[in-house]
């Protein structure tokens, strides 16, 4: 929320005070109360790393698997020579020519695009339709699998994937402004100790995370408190 003149921003501050740091559960208990909104707001958290996002050896990007899932139904093309098998695992979507031919047509009615290893020889020729999207899979992110069945459950479960952009900035959904302040808190805690773990080798030094705030999608920022984070980050 930008605007810090409006009528929720104002409400919002009745809530607390948003210069101070919280722990994770304060956060979310505040993120509860603040004003909601007509939809199902999404809850997030956004850092800001001290690596160079210029530098290839210090990109950050992983996955993690929400305890109480992120609240969004996930759709999941699989790109594979069998179909059945990924239909059946519960992908939205699956093939692999008859795919590859839709989505160069400009089918993009799905979240997540999953592969074989075998079939990635093939998606290479999507390349340019989905990567712009942020939807190519990719071994780093665990979306090329040799277990589809198992990958596709993760994925409907809650996995959710998280990559550093241009300005260092990275960002994690960790559930709906519906969970329980409990549930968030749960999700947020998994969410940090994989954004701490996703520290690169590159990284010389100094303070892998300087900032940490949670969010909902119309809510001002709360900031999260570094102090547990600092023996893995600084």
């Amino acid at each position: 929320m930008k605007n810090k003149n409006s009528k929720r921003y104002r409400a919002a501050l009745q809530v607390a005070d948003l210069k101070a740091k919280y722990d994770v559960n304060q956060a979310t208990e505040i993120i509860k109360k603040m004003p909601g909104t007509k939809f199902d707001e999404t809850v997030e958290i956004s850092a800001f790393l001290g690596v160079d996002p210029k530098q290839s050896d210090q990109m950050v990007r992983g996955t993690v698997s929400l305890p109480n899932g992120s609240g969004k139904k996930i759709k999941v093309l699989a790109f594979t020579e069998n179909a059945k098998e990924a239909l059946d695992a519960g992908a939205d979507y699956a093939g692999l020519a008859d795919l590859i031919a839709k989505v160069n047509g400009g089918f993009l009615d799905f979240d997540v695009a999953i592969s074989t290893t075998s079939a990635m020889k093939d998606v290479r020729q999507v390349a340019r339709v989905l990567g712009p999207k942020g939807l190519m899979p990719n071994p780093k992110s665990g979306t090329v699998s040799d277990d589809l069945p198992k990958t596709i459950k993760e994925v409907k479960a809650g996995r959710v994937e998280f990559k550093m952009d241009k300005t260092g900035n990275i960002v994690v959904v960790v559930g709906k402004k519906s969970f329980t302040a409990q549930q968030l808190s749960e999700n947020a805690a998994v969410a940090l100790a994989a954004l701490v773990k996703s520290q690169p080798a590159g990284f010389a030094g100094g303070r892998f995370i300087k900032s940490l705030t949670m969010s909902a999608s119309m809510s001002p920022g709360v900031s999260i408190d570094l102090k547990p984070y600092t023996a893995a980050t600084a």
